[in-house]
């Protein structure tokens, strides 16, 4: 199979989809692997390091795109990549469709195959795809978070903790998953009060035994959610509905009696946030205020660390990569249950439940084979 690999052009996004190892097993197993010239750059991955791989270098994003029967991104095709669209095209990266509807008519208009990682879930409920960058994205929350609550960015003026004879701050995590529990992880090593809500008991266990009782778990309800973000010097967002719109947790009204100068770090804000405020924001330009709160909503918060994010991407997609390569996309989705859960969009028609609850005027049918 034709493999291209474009560079990410969403604004200060670093990743890219592949690393030279995966270059060089696919080019071992015959693929042809297409990489734009520069793709890798952000990474720290010069041309040269491909070339040595086994790939063809290409210039320009048309040429690339033009090259692969399957495309590798990280990020979604954002408006101007839509005409790099084509109906006999496999695009497989993070799409977040439930949240972006001209991305999603522009994928059913081109008539796209198209797999998000997001949505690849094994029987466990695991979603192995996902997990690495939830684990990025959280580690990163409690560290944006401490630089919103210095005072020269809007927030509190407050330490996460660490000064003896001084209160630490209450960050109260939303939602006990992968990005939740790394973020929890990183807020209590800087010494933080956490709160950690979610409605699985069996997470907020795992909460439990893994700090020793340091982090305390909450089950979650509408009460519980209320009176933690009143009282919270930060609260960091992790829910996820796999392939759905994120729930609405903190209301506007909530908002509006929270302490002044408080942060809120939307982890959930590719799958449209899960605070009623919440907005999309870019590295350049990180945060937002609504009335005296600090929002930090970045869509691609693990490019800011693509050294680590490139990799740890690369691990995990690769062997889903090689089947797809391999088998085909139906081949390969018919022969492995997650990745077929993957499939979002195929033939003009959406392919993902939790997709098409979103756009419920736009046609639906599950994937038969």
């Amino acid at each position: 199979m034709r493999i291209a690999v474009p560079t990410e052009i969403k604004p200060q996004e670093y990743r890219v989809a592949i690393t030279p190892v995966g270059v060089d097993e696919l080019t071992r197993a015959g693929h042809e692997v297409f990489v734009q010239s520069g793709a890798g750059v952000g990474s720290s991955i010069p041309d040269d390091d491909y070339r040595a791989a086994g790939a063809r270098i290409v210039e320009g994003a048309e040429a690339t795109w033009a090259a692969g029967e399957m495309v590798l991104k990280v990020k979604e095709p954002i408006a101007s990549e839509y005409g790099f669209l084509r109906d006999d095209l496999l695009l497989f990266t993070y799409l977040h469709l439930a949240a972006d509807r001209p991305q999603t008519e522009a994928l059913l208009n081109a008539g796209t195959t198209a797999i998000a990682y997001e949505t690849v879930r094994l029987p466990s409920g695991l979603l192995p795809l996902l997990y690495p960058m939830s684990e990025v994205a959280g580690c990163l929350a409690p560290q944006a978070g401490a630089q919103a609550l210095m005072k020269a960015h809007g927030g509190r003026g407050i330490l996460l903790g660490g000064v003896a004879g001084v209160a630490s701050a209450k960050v109260v995590v939303l939602g006990g998953g992968v990005a939740g529990q790394n973020a929890a992880n990183v807020a209590l090593g800087m010494c933080a009060d956490v709160v950690v809500i979610d409605k699985d008991l069996d997470k907020l266990r795992t909460v439990f035994w893994r700090w020793g009782g340091r982090v305390q778990g909450l089950a979650s309800s509408g009460m519980t959610v209320r009176e933690q973000v009143l009282d919270a010097d930060m609260v960091i967002g992790t829910v996820l509905v796999p392939g759905a719109k994120a729930p609405k947790l903190v209301t506007h009204e909530m908002v509006t009696q929270m302490k002044p100068g408080s942060v809120l770090v939307d982890v959930a804000i590719d799958q449209g946030g899960c605070f009623e405020d919440s907005r999309p924001t870019t590295h350049e330009d990180p945060t937002f205020m609504v009335h005296e709160s600090v929002f930090y909503c970045v869509a691609n918060m693990p490019g800011a660390v693509p050294g680590t994010s490139t990799w740890a991407l690369t691990n995990a997609t690769l062997p889903y990569v090689e089947k797809l390569a391999n088998l085909g996309w139906q081949g390969a989705i018919d022969a492995d249950a997650a990745l077929r859960l993957g499939l979002n969009v195929q033939g003009g028609t959406l392919r993902h439940e939790g997709v098409a609850r979103a756009f419920a005027d736009l046609p639906y049918e599950a994937y038969a084979g």
